[in-house]
């Protein structure tokens, strides 16, 4: 079966590139139905450097570091690319200027599932340079959908949640029952229809069922707009 290779930048954090190169591949094979496995290209970035450049609000220098990580998928043979990551997708709309292969963005499939599923308000949850750009709000809004994000101490509670245990892999007992309970006081609060799980390591920790409203898993809808791509 003819299908088109995917590049992805990973490594954002590595964790959660694991939940990609998996669910890629069982995807593929679902839809073969044979014992082929698919030709995936991932690059291994260092989050670090996107971290220095997302802190010093150098957003130029981090269109031109995710630019040549592209560069590098392309030359491999990927013929698309996607960021297993949302906050690097602050810059997408400047990377896709430049970008040497298409994109497929986690934000504009995560807005489309929401408007698939009839949801009129969302809470935002991720890293505090996701919650605190309107990456998410203005994308939504466009869509004539309500995202709220939490408030200033809520959003350093939930980072903290995020770094550096969960970005490693290592779900914490206490700080996931910390994320429940904020989550649904919000939701409660807000009168939330779901939650948007806007970093691709918090999927790691919760769960679909672990809060009182549902909640948009962004590596699975991310890899489902991937998978269409492929075919």
């Amino acid at each position: 079966m003819n299908y088109k290779v995917p590049g992805i930048i990973g490594g954002v954090g590595p964790a959660s590139t694991l939940d990609y190169y998996n669910d890629i591949v069982n995807g593929y094979r679902e839809i073969t139905k044979d014992d082929s496995y698919p030709n995936l290209i991932i690059k291994s970035v260092d989050m670090s450097k996107m971290l220095s450049y997302l802190g010093s609000n150098d957003y130029s220098g981090l269109v031109d570091f995710l630019r040549s990580h592209i560069q590098n998928l392309k030359d491999a043979g990927a013929e698309f690319a996607a960021i297993a990551s949302n906050t690097p997708h602050i810059v997408y709309e400047e990377l896709v200027k430049v970008s040497p292969l298409p994109l497929v963005s986690i934000v504009e499939s995560t807005c489309n599932y929401a408007v698939k599923n009839n949801y009129k308000s969302v809470l935002i949850l991720g890293t505090k340079f996701t919650m605190q750009s309107t990456l998410y709000t203005s994308a939504f809004e466009k869509h004539n959908i309500k995202a709220v994000v939490p408030n200033k101490a809520q959003i350093e509670k939930v980072h903290s949640l995020i770094f550096p245990k969960l970005e490693q892999g290592i779900v914490v007992p206490e700080d996931k029952k910390q994320m429940v309970l904020l989550a649904n006081e919000i939701c409660s609060e807000q009168n939330i229809d779901a939650v948007v799980l806007g970093c691709t390591e918090i999927p790691i920790m919760i769960k679909q069922g672990d809060l009182n409203c549902p909640v948009l898993n962004t590596t699975e809808i991310h890899v489902r707009a991937i998978l269409k791509k492929m075919f």
